[in-house]
């Protein structure tokens, strides 16, 4: 066992995973605390660490893309998420998808067995047996922390717990789907044959826009409505937008050509594979708060859906995040409590390849900080780093949840006006910085 000092990790979602192995693989211990299975939440369906909950994707893997630099990045530095998620990767065409399920197995079974690797399920409310032992600390506790545990952290950051609604997909049987109605391919050809596509008519589209935006929904007391995260809107609230607004949306059918046809589509709805074995799809985009009822009567009216079978109805859900530039520095620690931090998405990061991304900083720093090394930010040409000064030097006064975007990222000494080759370079620069980064002398 290593005989460095013990730093607790308040979570066990993707970051307070990735915050773990990061601080062993320093020479720290960590005591990894997770309220599961004692305390439940409105969206795990697991007791497992690291449960995806919503979408099973962690984005493109190319490197003109910000989830792919940003993966690429994590890669590089031995992400211990990353790894495995790899391991459990399910067919997306270019994007990294995963059984979300298997993967929360493994990560749950490899974080045991690495020496220094204390779990603890129980549900932490108070804050005081952590903060007053003055080692530095981790709260993970994503964006479905426990109201007594957000009531805590309001406490000692003096400032309200913001939040917003997000929602899931639902899950569907792929035998309860009539093949011969869809048709399979990735857009534009890239990898394999990879979605299942349903091809819809205007007359389809326009009667689908029909069903969401008159079908009944799960309500909210009234000073909570319409607090949604823009990236991860409910369909039925971006067909209210306007006519068009799925088409140009999650249901664009660009780069997609039925074969039956030769054309393509005026709309289409894609269906992703969900677990290894290719037993469930996901209804890409499909976020809803329909009600159960609802989501079978409108998605049944979908082609080939006519006889579908759900294994999860798409629900909403809170998240709880902070307002990371009053609260947070560019390494995801407390600006007034130095030895504390914050990581995943409760830090102000959205999604779940930067939650992953904030605890590896995370855990990286609290545990060069309980080794009496000196603690160093990442560099700002990188996405690890412009995330994270994003996060800490935004404007507080309209903050909302981010993800990394090559926005983020300086343009200095960058001209090309070619969108695709502007981010080519940078993400060239990127890399080339992290490796100078992780070269340095350790001390």
């Amino acid at each position: 066992m290593s005989p460095g000092p013990v730093i607790p990790v308040i979570g066990g979602g993707l970051a307070g995973v990735e915050a773990a192995y990061q601080i062993v693989k320093a020479g720290c211990r960590v005591r990894l605390i997770e309220m599961r299975p004692t305390a439940t939440t409105e969206a795990h369906t697991t007791p497992h660490l690291g449960e995806m909950v919503c979408s099973n994707s962690l984005g493109s893997t190319e490197l003109s893309s910000a989830a792919g630099l940003l993966k690429e990045e994590l890669r590089r530095l031995d992400s211990f998420f990353l790894r495995l998620a790899e391991q459990a990767r399910v067919p997306a065409g270019q994007s990294l998808s995963v059984d979300r399920l298997r993967l929360a197995a493994s990560l749950d079974r490899e974080l045991a067995r690495l020496p220094g690797v204390e779990i603890e399920r129980r549900e932490v409310t108070r804050l005081a047996e952590f903060l007053d032992a003055g080692g530095p600390v981790i709260i993970a506790s994503g964006p479905l922390t426990s109201p007594a545990l957000a009531a805590a952290i309001s406490e000692i950051t003096l400032r309200r717990n913001l939040f917003f609604f997000d929602a899931t997909s639902p899950l569907i049987h792929k035998d309860s789907i009539d093949l011969g109605r869809v048709f399979p391919a990735s857009r534009y050809g890239k990898g394999e044959a990879d979605f299942i596509n349903i091809p819809l008519t205007r007359e389809e589209y326009d009667q689908l826009v029909v069903d969401l935006t008159t079908a009944e929904t799960v309500e909210t007391p009234d000073f909570e409505k319409n607090l949604f995260f823009e990236a991860c809107l409910p369909v039925e609230e971006i067909a209210r937008r306007g006519p068009q607004s799925l088409a140009f949306g999650p249901l664009k059918p660009v780069g997609l050509i039925d074969p039956r046809t030769g054309r393509q589509p005026h709309a289409v709805v894609q269906l992703r594979q969900e677990d290894v074995e290719g037993r469930f799809y996901q209804l890409v985009g499909f976020q809803t708060r329909l009600k159960y009822g609802e989501q079978k009567r409108v998605f049944s009216r979908l082609p080939g859906l006519e006889k579908v079978e759900f294994e999860r109805y798409g629900r909403m859900h809170r998240n709880t995040y902070l307002n990371g530039p009053l609260i947070l520095d560019a390494l995801y620690r407390s600006k007034t409590r130095p030895t504390l931090f914050f990581a995943g998405q409760i830090s102000g990061v959205e999604g779940y390849v930067e939650s992953v991304s904030s605890g590896l900083v995370a855990g990286f720093t609290a545990a060069r900080m309980a080794l009496g090394q000196p603690v160093i930010e990442f560099p700002p040409e990188t996405a690890l780093g412009a995330l994270a000064r994003h996060i800490a030097t935004s404007s507080w006064k309209d903050f909302k949840p981010s993800k990394f975007t090559f926005g983020l990222l300086p343009a200095a000494g960058l001209s090309n006006r070619n969108k695709k080759l502007k981010k080519e370079a940078q993400a060239t620069r990127a890399l080339e910085r992290l490796s100078a980064w992780n070269e340095r002398p350790s001390s």
